[in-house]
């Protein structure tokens, strides 16, 4: 039998289980309860609280925090709030709620399906000691090359021969391949516990989940599915104390670190699991009601597709999405944070649109020096791409993404807007300051076509997903190159192979930070599905064995971030201008078409060639030849003073001459160079 621990009124800040040896102090904020109770469990395994404790105000209320400490509660424990709502005919509804704020949960009890108002909830926070060591200073993106993945797909397929598939100590064990790779930052799907049975009936029936995560539980909480302390049903693994689900995320961020690769994280503070009206009272609906989600009289507004929209221009709101935030920064040490459909900070408390909204700004003040990284847009048509609000926020480049997409499938007359993504979107960013690194580019990502998908399937084929195919996005401006779909015919394949080739390439050349997509670099597929957000399975999970199979592709994309990386002149700090810069004769940037004098900025053109002047006396020239059409071009060379020009990469030639280590490279004497229809070229100047 659990001892009785003794109870003093504590202190109502900060929000949350603040741990010590000697007490732990629980706060939870809720202004329209009438009476809040504290529930502690021994367990997930008990139906019943070892101890319920009562709080009364005003001695466990202050400014409508309800607080309590706990003498000598073990690390560990088990715990939610249960609160009661008066209404005005004086009828009293109370509801067992999850902490907004616990720094760990335990899902195991929870049954969507079995969610009945009033009943226990099933899901429970866990009492963890707070890490106090201080992490390294957060990574900026100067020079970065992120790598999107998700903790669970990433070691989940057999082939990953890790010791824990499908988890943080799964995915940590990765990391020299992600070194030799050449990435310089993570960026996780997320990792906050998230309701993977949040499904439509449909897709429910069909035995899928949510696998993505984008359907938020608990903010401050690793998702218990990603740690070594739960088996893939979500149970506590007997003798592990699940309190530890913290120190295992820790674990891997400093196993990162210590290879010098940076972490992001992917956080959903536009929405979370509870839905619509007919959604279930998880937390914030009770503790809540009439603040947290934006609502009118017909009910919840949704501008996120999920049945809710959090409210994030509420002052008490806003606060507590920064304070969450901060404890992944500070105490979790990651380095910084991509936002999903973040255009929803800008809408006020009516939902209109704001000039000035207080969110981003508070955002970005909480987290002084830490990379921002906006998805500027929500799903219902607010779209901020090059005009997200702040100095320091970096965004989702979708404008970028398809014109790359439009001009490597052939479209014509694009040179003029392609010269522009190549050289950082000073349209977009320059006029309010900011650089190329604010511009994040990337041609995949988790919602769409992978980069194999792109160039093998013209339309989506999602009917796996138990939606009639109506699901996923149907503006892909994708090539199939001929046939849909797998196919053994070797002239397909290899064009594909070479138009996948040209997208890196093209990505990897661009000023601004590349962002690749997990599994991209060896022509993972998901079947043309281009929305797997429920497909737990082979679909979604990365393959090993693909290493070996497309090892060409994984050399290709290796070296070519090698090149990238060895050239800080593709990662300019400052806009290209055509001009000369610190004393030197050549331009930064010189724009050719494929003839000498030809204009590149031709309505029908296809090609295009530019001159890129290494930064200082020690960095090497490039010059690079685009060529999206079906012909052949002869393009003459420039000549570099004292220089000759060594050949790095030609999509155009088969593996593995198709990219060339510096050291492996060979002096190109000719005049011209031959540029073979749909390919891109890269020469180096030494």
């Amino acid at each position: 039998m659990r001892p009785n621990y003794g109870t003093s009124p504590g202190v109502p800040g900060p929000a949350g289980a603040s741990f010590s040896p000697e007490r732990t102090n629980f706060a939870v904020y809720s202004q329209p309860a009438t009476g809040m109770e504290l529930l502690l469990y021994s367990s997930d395994a008990d139906d019943e609280p070892f101890q319920i404790v009562t709080l009364t105000a005003p001695e466990y209320r202050h400014f409508y925090f309800w607080h309590v400490a706990v003498a000598g509660l073990p690390a560990g424990t088990l715990y939610n709030w249960r609160v009661t709502q008066t209404d005005g005919a004086g009828f009293q509804q109370q509801q067992e709620v999850l902490d907004p704020f616990a720094r760990s949960i335990t899902t195991a009890r929870w049954r969507r399906a079995d969610w009945v108002a009033g009943m226990p909830l099933g899901l429970r926070g866990i009492v963890v000691p707070v890490a106090d060591e201080r992490g390294p200073a957060p990574r900026g993106l100067d020079g970065a090359i992120i790598y999107e993945l998700h903790v669970g797909g990433f070691t989940r397929h057999p082939s990953s021969g890790v010791r824990q598939p499908g988890t943080f100590s799964g995915l940590t064990e990765k990391i020299p391949y992600l070194q030799d790779l050449g990435i310089t930052h993570v960026q996780l799907l997320p990792v906050t516990a998230f309701d993977e049975q949040d499904v439509p009936e449909t897709v429910a029936a069909l035995g899928l989940k949510n696998f993505w995560g984008y359907s938020p539980i608990a903010l401050a909480s690793p998702h218990p599915g990603y740690t070594s302390y739960m088996d893939v049903a979500g149970r506590d693994v007997a003798g592990r104390d699940a309190a530890g689900q913290v120190d295992e995320f820790l674990g891997m961020v400093r196993a990162f670190h210590a290879a010098g690769i940076g972490v992001l994280l992917d956080v959903v503070l536009n929405h979370t699991a509870e839905g619509g009206a007919a959604g279930p009272s998880l937390n914030h609906k009770s503790l809540m009601p009439d603040t947290y989600y934006h609502q009118d009289e017909a009910g919840y507004r949704d501008y996120t597709g999920c049945g809710n929209t959090i409210n994030t221009n509420h002052p008490l709101v806003t606060g507590m999405l920064t304070q969450t935030l901060r404890i992944w920064a500070e105490e979790r040490h990651v380095d910084g944070f991509r936002f999903d459909l973040a255009s929803v900070f800008l809408r006020g408390t009516d939902g209109a649109p704001l000039a000035e909204p207080p969110c981003p700004w508070a955002i970005e003040e909480a987290l002084a020096g830490m990379p921002l990284i906006a998805e500027p847009w929500d799903a219902v048509g607010l779209y901020h791409v090059g005009n997200f609000p702040g100095h320091a926020w970096h965004e989702w480049n979708g404008r970028y993404r398809d014109a790359l997409r439009r001009f490597l499938r052939g479209d014509a007359g694009l040179t003029g807007e392609i010269a522009t993504c190549l050289a950082g979107s000073s349209d977009l960013y320059q006029a309010s300051d900011r650089r190329p690194v604010h511009s994040i580019n990337y041609l995949t990502c988790h919602d769409g076509f992978t980069l194999n998908d792109l160039v093998s399937y013209r339309d989506k084929h999602n009917e796996a997903n138990g939606e009639d195919n109506r699901d996923g996005w149907e503006h892909n401006l994708s090539w199939n190159c001929g046939t849909e779909g797998e196919t053994l015919d070797e002239a397909t394949r290899r064009i594909r192979g070479q138009h996948a080739r040209n997208a890196i390439a093209l990505l990897l050349l661009s000023q601004g930070v590349p962002m690749l997509l997990a599994g991209d670099e060896v022509l993972r597929t998901q079947g043309g599905n281009n929305n797997a957000w429920c497909q737990d399975n082979p679909v979604s999970w990365f393959d090993w064995r693909l290493t070996e199979t497309n090892g060409d592709m994984l050399n290709f994309v290796r070296q070519m971030i090698a090149l990238r990386r060895r050239h800080p002149t593709l990662s300019r700090r400052h806009f290209l201008t055509g001009k000369p810069e610190n004393g030197s004769t050549r331009p930064d940037v010189a724009w050719h078409g494929a003839e000498p004098g030809s204009d590149p900025w031709d309505s029908g053109s296809r090609f295009l060639a530019f001159t890129l002047a290494g930064c200082g006396d020690k960095e090497e020239d490039l010059h690079v030849l685009i060529n999206m059409s079906e012909r052949s071009e002869s393009v003459p060379i420039p000549t570099v003073d004292g220089k000759r020009w060594h050949l790095a990469v030609d999509t155009g030639r088969d593996s593995p001459d198709d990219v060339v280590s510096r050291a492996a490279q060979t002096a190109w004497t000719a005049p011209h160079y031959v540029s073979q229809p749909r390919s891109v070229v890269v020469l180096e100047a030494r």
